[in-house]
């Protein structure tokens, strides 16, 4: 059921995600998901796990070995990729969960994951870290939200040319960590 919702949600958006819309894809009658489903929030909290979980697999795989530019770069492209390929699931990743919910799901994975490419930049005192993954992560999800919207289909170049401006930006910035410092790159 949860796929179907996932699957259904990367056709036509999140908000198409409803227990009859779910019900009929599934060729059952709505009632009948109650038996394994609480209702259309628990099923929207279950495809943002299952979101999560396939994303911090598909982050596991691509940075691994990598360090640097070439983590972010990794990084980056992978979020990108499965926006493109998933906007359905992509956009309920990001579903508020409660605090217990989070804690159990692929999120701190993701978290873990994006602590390893801040080794790559000596960025290791947890505060630091804290900052970094939040810059990380707005600026990639947020130029990923923005080209999944449509921002960047009226104007030339085309957006895949931003995307090494994204990784050359985000690596300067993580270079150059913490903001203002003056301590050599290296």
């Amino acid at each position: 059921m949860t796929r179907a919702a996932a699957d259904l949600a990367d056709r036509s958006g999140p908000a198409a995600m409803t227990m009859a819309a779910v019900a009929r894809e599934l060729g059952v009658r709505a009632p009948s998901l109650y038996a394994h489903v609480a209702g259309e929030q628990d099923l929207r909290e279950r495809v943002a796990l299952t979101a999560l979980a396939e994303i911090a697999e598909e982050l596991g795989a691509a940075l691994a070995g990598r360090a640097g530019r070439d983590a972010v770069q990794a990084l980056a492209e992978t979020l990108r990729a499965y926006a493109i390929a998933h906007p359905g699931r992509y956009a309920a990743s990001r579903t508020r969960l409660d605090t217990r919910t989070a804690a159990d799901s692929a999120g701190p994975r993701q978290s873990d994951l994006l602590r390893a490419v801040l080794r790559g930049y000596d960025i290791t005192d947890p505060a630091e870290a804290v900052h970094a993954i939040r810059v990380m992560s707005g600026l990639v999800h947020g130029v990923v939200d923005l080209e999944a919207a449509g921002s960047f289909d009226h104007s030339d170049p085309p957006p895949e040319e931003s995307w090494v401006r994204v990784v050359d930006t985000l690596d300067a910035i993580l270079r150059a960590w913490p903001p203002g410092s003056t301590r050599p790159s290296g």
